[in-house]
């Protein structure tokens, strides 16, 4: 049986969003200082943004609406996150195997996300009650 949730930091999705914006940090912090007010900021900026978003849904459990909206918000983020490695990678900042890496934790993220969205009511109840299962993530094929 698995331990109920608290917090949303416990949240795998959370997890894996977080560790793939410190990563996206790490690596655009070489990125051509020309790039600090356009796609350095742009791609810092989405994905963190879908940390916040997760961090905002987990406080608006108890409104399922509310906490799909902002599920989806961080879905939208992350594949804006996902544009902006395509950029890294195409304008030679970002190497083809970190850039494959991330933009697969992504696609894991937005599986996640769509994941709970599909079922708020495994959410969306008192967070003792809230368990998160096992099952893998499935990453979406789609680009």
């Amino acid at each position: 049986m698995n331990e109920p949730i608290k917090d949303f930091k416990q949240l795998r999705v959370y997890q894996s969003a977080f560790s793939a914006a410190m990563d996206i940090f790490n690596h655009s912090d070489t990125w051509p200082k020309r790039e600090r007010f356009a796609l350095t900021d742009q791609i810092r900026r989405s994905s963190r943004a879908v940390c916040s978003a997760i961090a905002e849904a987990w406080f608006k459990r108890r409104y399922p609406r509310h906490f799909i909206s902002k599920l989806s918000d961080a879905s939208s983020e992350a594949a804006e996150t996902l544009v902006w490695l395509d950029f890294a990678l195409d304008c030679e900042y970002l190497q083809s195997q970190p850039a494959a890496s991330l933009q697969e934790s992504y696609r894991r993220i937005i599986g996640g996300l769509t994941k709970m969205m599909d079922q708020p009511e495994k959410w969306c109840i008192p967070s003792s009650s809230v368990e998160e299962p096992l099952t893998p993530y499935v990453a979406s094929s789609a680009s």
